[in-house]
């Protein structure tokens, strides 16, 4: 067993842990950034897929987002301009129905604004949700406020089919973290759908993250998984799963919810954030990207949950004469993404002559360093376990997508909550310095 001093160790190397190391490298101060994967970027993956450079994972950004855009302008990053779907498709009381976008979405605006007319409300200033009491909105999942709604068949299968692609079970989620998304992009659903679904990076997020990295000067070790953090109070000891110990003044935690129960913490984390942990988030979807023959045309399609397997899907781009679509599955278990002729099934309830003739995607859910998708809450989470796991618990910062408490499940709110970690732990080596004599 040996020991080695850093200032800081950050374990896992997802946007939240690689933008955390480049802060605090870049400063001066001796960084390990610990991954235990063998590559960096965690649920985001820019890898090779059906002849094509693929997003398995997060994908989507906005210039509207002040650390992501404030990254990409930094490396003269573009982002690329997404095709525009000519046709939308639902299911809606068991019939596939089409319009133009803007007819479906004419349709769809009431029942929207209703869902999320409290938004703002309740979350008047998201990035401070100290300001009022949401403890009843706390305790409402998204089927309760379904229930409340109480909506004539179609327009609650329209509703359902706008929503179906971001959640898994709908009484399983809470719906303060969508209304303080909604709250965000000044009430407005649309902006916020926008926000999360519709700009890639040229490049792909292993574009970004080999910037970032380039500029680090934090040592990066891939392939180490770590199975405890104790803080002494002196300093922070981090075991590696192979007995490995390291030392450091501070450790910022960037891994998935899912995944914090594999890790023993001393002291424990706070008690809410402790049921958060043991609660885990219920994302197990999945998101599978096809090659279909021909130059289809541009179409968007939706599926209410348990009416298709497949709850989403949209072309990407043409390419080498065939059309490259991403489609969602709001239950990764309903379908076998590696069966072209099992996905084909699902999308000819949309495009009945549709030819599937590849199909590439990752088990985030039964990925061991993952367990699960992008975060969407449990109830009474939001306010309550991820406000605390963002709070310093001593010399241990957490950092991740899914405690954010802006942009919570977003490639954004990863970046903000490393950002927030770096700044607050260079605060404290400044003023440790200071009291060295």
């Amino acid at each position: 067993m040996s020991t080695k001093e850093y200032d800081v160790v950050v374990i896992g190397a997802g946007f939240a842990g690689v933008i955390a190391a480049r802060d605090l490298s870049v400063q001066g101060h001796s960084v390990l950034l610990i991954e235990a994967r063998d590559r960096i970027g965690g649920r985001t993956w820019t890898a090779d897929g059906l002849g094509r450079q693929l997003e398995y994972g997060g994908t989507y950004v906005h210039w509207t987002q002040p650390n992501i855009w404030q990254e990409l302008q930094r490396h003269g990053i573009p982002l690329q301009i997404p095709t525009v779907p000519t046709t939308m498709y639902w299911i809606a009381q068991g019939t596939t129905h089409s319009a133009s976008p803007v007819e479906y979405g004419a349709a769809l605006e009431p029942l929207m604004s209703r869902f999320f007319a409290d938004a703002r409300a309740v979350f008047p200033q998201p990035f401070e949700i100290s300001l009022v009491d949401t403890s009843a909105v706390e305790k409402e999942t998204i089927a309760d406020r379904f229930a409340a709604l109480d909506l004539p068949p179609y327009e609650h299968d329209l509703l359902d089919g706008a929503m179906a692609g971001l959640v898994t079970s709908y009484k399983d989620h809470g719906v303060a973290q969508f209304l303080s998304c909604v709250a965000t992009y000044f009430g407005s659903w649309a902006a916020f759908f926008e926000t999360a679904g519709t700009w890639p990076i040229e490049g792909g997020t292993k574009r970004l993250l080999d910037a970032i990295m380039e500029e680090s000067k934090a040592q990066l070790r891939l392939s180490t998984p770590v199975a405890a953090v104790e803080d002494d109070g002196s300093a922070v000891t981090v075991t590696t799963r192979d007995g490995e110990q390291i030392r450091a003044h501070a450790a910022v935690v960037a891994l998935p919810l899912n995944t914090l129960g594999d890790v023993t913490f001393t002291p424990d984390v706070p008690a809410a954030s402790r049921i958060m942990i043991d609660e885990k988030n219920p994302i197990m979807g999945s998101k599978i990207w096809v090659r279909a023959k021909g130059l289809l045309e541009p179409f968007q399609a939706v599926a209410p949950v348990g009416q298709n397997p497949i709850n989403a899907a949209r072309v990407e781009y043409h390419a080498d004469g065939d059309t490259f679509i991403m489609c969602l599955c709001s239950n990764s278990a309903d379908i076998d993404a590696t069966d072209p002729a099992a996905v084909e099934r699902s999308l000819r309830v949309f495009i009945p002559n549709i030819e599937v003739l590849e199909t590439a995607c990752h088990d985030w859910a039964t990925d061991d360093f993952a367990k699960g998708g992008f975060m969407v809450h449990r109830p009474g989470h939001f306010t309550a376990g991820a406000v605390q796991l963002r709070e310093a618990h001593g010399r241990i910062h957490f950092a991740g997508s899914d405690i954010a408490g802006v942009e919570a499940g977003a490639i954004e709110g990863a970046m903000d909550t490393g950002a927030h970690a770096a700044r607050t732990i260079a605060e404290n080596l400044r003023s440790d310095h200071v009291r060295t004599p």
